[in-house]
């Protein structure tokens, strides 16, 4: 076989490979490594930081802590409730019908918003202390667990916010 055939093999080649080659929509595919967002976002109007999930901050003088989470208001849609709320350190805890809520009752939207408050002492109440896992709040820390919410839209639709860190001053 001359250099010349060999060379337009390739070229052939290169060519086929190319064409097959596409761009894929980042909510499309079965690529597990993705990531794939809800149709309506959710956000943290009260984050001081991304770290890289929205952060909120806390004194721990006081321990009071606030999310507020929204979606956007032109979306068509308000915020009917916070049906569920987990902290864990991953989102298999929300997805676990077994696990523990941590609000007695689901937490009434207000349009497009809804506000969790909760505190420092509350939290070491549902998830104790643990000096290797789940060690006692110090300021410029934050919180082992981070907040996970399940929110539900005046349609019956849910949505799964980011989580939520908590940083204590």
């Amino acid at each position: 076989m001359n250099l010349y055939s060999k060379k337009l093999i390739l070229i052939a080649l290169s060519a086929a490979l190319f064409a097959g080659c596409t761009k894929q929509d980042k909510n499309s595919g079965p690529n597990p490594l993705s990531d794939i967002y809800p149709a309506i976002p959710v956000t943290v109007q009260n984050a001081a930081d991304y770290r890289p999930e929205p952060t909120v901050t806390t004194p721990l003088a006081t321990g009071a802590i606030q999310i507020v989470l929204s979606i956007p208001s032109g979306s068509g849609r308000t915020i009917k409730e916070i049906t569920r709320v987990v902290g864990s350190t991953s989102y298999a805890a929300l997805q676990n019908p077994s696990t523990a809520n941590y609000i007695a009752a689901p937490i009434a939207g207000s349009g497009t918003t809804a506000t969790f408050n909760t505190s420092i002492a509350e939290y070491f109440v549902k998830y104790p202390i643990n000096p290797t896992l789940n060690p006692a709040a110090k300021a410029n820390t934050e919180l082992t667990n981070r907040y996970y919410f399940l929110i539900t839209l005046d349609d019956g639709t849910t949505i799964i916010s980011n989580p939520v860190r908590v940083l204590v001053l």
